[in-house]
């Protein structure tokens, strides 16, 4: 049953830091809320999935390597984008509300989230250096099986980061990820 967002269920409120405790919302995050109902920015949390675009491009370019390794400058040049900034850039209808919709993201959201998006970025500058280490020694089987590897970790990651976005509080230890790389 569809229910007009003025009749929608509050969300859950946001809980303190040592987490023991819920807190109300306030007006201006329940407001963000019924702003974001049917919009590309997740009620519950008030992030959006189309930040993970940004890492989409990098793993295509990744892909991109074993079979076109002139790509590497392409994939070199590639910058992690904040949050807020790729929304800035961006074309989809409700960027405004994205961006404005982020510095009211719960904490228990935000952090994971936040720490996610670090390991995947920190993932991406490690597997670049690794790829292009294998496209200098030019062995196009190494570097096939390194992308491979290398870009299932990180649409992993991403995943986590998707989850998050969607309500769950799931993150990924840095030492697990570490050990996935071999660090």
């Amino acid at each position: 049953m569809n229910l007009p967002s003025t009749m929608l269920p509050a969300a859950p409120p946001a809980s303190d830091p040592a987490g023991d405790r819920l807190e109300p919302d306030s007006p201006a995050t329940e407001a963000l809320r019924q702003r974001a109902h049917g919009s590309n920015v997740n009620e519950q949390t008030l992030l959006a999935t189309d930040y993970l675009n940004h890492f989409n491009e990098v793993v295509m370019l990744l892909e991109m390597l074993p079979d076109m390794p002139e790509m590497l400058g392409d994939v070199k040049a590639w910058q992690p984008k904040p949050y807020q900034d790729h929304f800035r850039t961006s074309t989809i209808a409700d960027k405004e509300l994205a961006i404005e919709a982020y510095d009211h993201a719960p904490k228990r959201y935000r952090e994971p989230f936040d720490l996610t998006v670090n390991q995947i970025n920190r993932l991406i500058a490690v597997s670049i250096q690794r790829l292009e280490a294998d496209v200098g020694r030019g062995e196009p089987e190494l570097l096939r099986a390194n992308v491979k590897s290398l870009s299932r970790i990180i649409q992993r990651l991403m995943d986590v980061a998707g989850g998050i976005i969607h309500g769950s509080q799931k993150t990924m230890a840095q030492d697990e990820i570490d050990n996935m790389i071999g660090h």
